[in-house]
């Protein structure tokens, strides 16, 4: 027992100084580490200035010349015209990347073309007006639902189309103007002659309704005004009578708010009816906001200055090698 204590003691003194020696040699690594950089830079101050300088002149190029602008038009697609207005738009982006100036400008009535970047639709969620009025469309949604996320059956393409507003995104290099940019698209997405019988239609229909509507309330009033003369003369023994009509009246008073309440719907329609593709909101000139913009004057210097020092070590293990080989 007493010949292994000294040991034990020896070997815990041998692991001290073996991990303050590895301590030691760290932190002289790391010591080492910073003079060469010093060194670096001292011995090739000229040439990381030049690439300062050079990095920060094009990054403020850069940054002056790859500024982007987003444009936004709320659009309400009516009659049915939901994939038509996918459909262009997807026809109108195509050609932005095929670089087709001239379709772009002679067909769609774009200004200025090569100043558009991208154009794309997204739907607008709007699940209470998509299941309003509409229980199809609620029993639809609970059908999808069963089956997984409802959250994913609300992003949907197939539901997310047939939500009442969309948002037309457009992106250019420079600001731009209502009548360069937003007024002949929305000229061109209106141009259909389809659609716009289909429009002519649904507008004769509603103001017919509206004549009918009118006259049936009419009528309405006309029995509601003699019931109240008659219902005054009405004795004890017209009792059951009198009950029967004035159930029959509040079921006619009902249908008659219904109409009112149909009619001031209609009108309404009426205003958004007026186009295929209705705008209800246009936003212009926004800049984008990317995490780059701005600051590639700043980003770029490190860039260069990282990569000549990436080749100057790789230069040095190279030429390292290269000696060992031929000993």
């Amino acid at each position: 027992m007493s010949t292994k204590v000294p040991q034990n003691n020896d070997d815990q003194e041998i692991d001290l100084t073996f991990i303050s020696r590895k301590i030691s040699t760290f932190f002289q690594g790391i010591s080492t580490s910073i003079f060469r950089g010093i060194q670096f830079f001292v011995h090739n101050w000229i040439i990381v200035s030049i690439l300062v300088l050079a990095g920060f002149g094009l990054g403020i190029f850069l940054d002056s010349t790859q500024k982007s602008y987003e444009h936004e038009i709320i659009v309400a697609p009516n009659f049915g015209a939901t994939d038509y207005l996918y459909a262009k738009i997807d026809l109108i982006n195509s050609k932005i990347k095929e670089e087709d100036t001239l379709f772009l400008k002679n067909n769609v009535g774009i200004i200025k073309p090569k100043n558009l970047k991208v154009i794309e639709v997204k739907p607008i969620a709007d699940v209470y007006n998509f299941i309003k009025n509409k229980p199809e469309n609620f029993e639809l949604i609970k059908l999808m639902a069963e089956d997984g996320d409802i959250k994913k059956v609300l992003e949907d393409n197939m539901t997310s189309k047939n939500y009442t507003y969309q948002t037309i995104v457009l992106s250019t290099k420079e600001k731009t103007a209502e009548e360069e940019l937003i007024k002949p698209l929305l000229k061109y997405l209106n141009a259909s002659d389809y659609y716009g019988k289909i429009q002519k239609e649904v507008y004769k229909n509603i103001e017919l309704k509206m004549k009918q509507n009118d006259s049936i309330i009419k009528q309405i009033d006309g029995i509601i005004s003699n019931f109240s003369n008659s219902k005054n003369g009405a004795g004890r023994n017209e009792k059951l009578m009198y009950y029967n009509e004035n159930t029959q009246l509040n079921d006619i008073i009902k249908t008659k708010n219904d109409l009112i309440n149909e009619q001031a719907n209609n009108r309404i329609n009426l205003i958004g009816y007026d186009k295929i593709v209705k705008e209800n909101s246009i936003t212009l000139n926004l800049e984008s906001v990317k995490y780059i913009n701005g600051r590639l004057k700043f980003l770029l210097p490190v860039l260069f200055v990282v990569l000549f020092g990436f080749l100057y070590l790789f230069k040095s293990f190279y030429n390292k090698q290269k000696h060992l080989a031929k000993l």
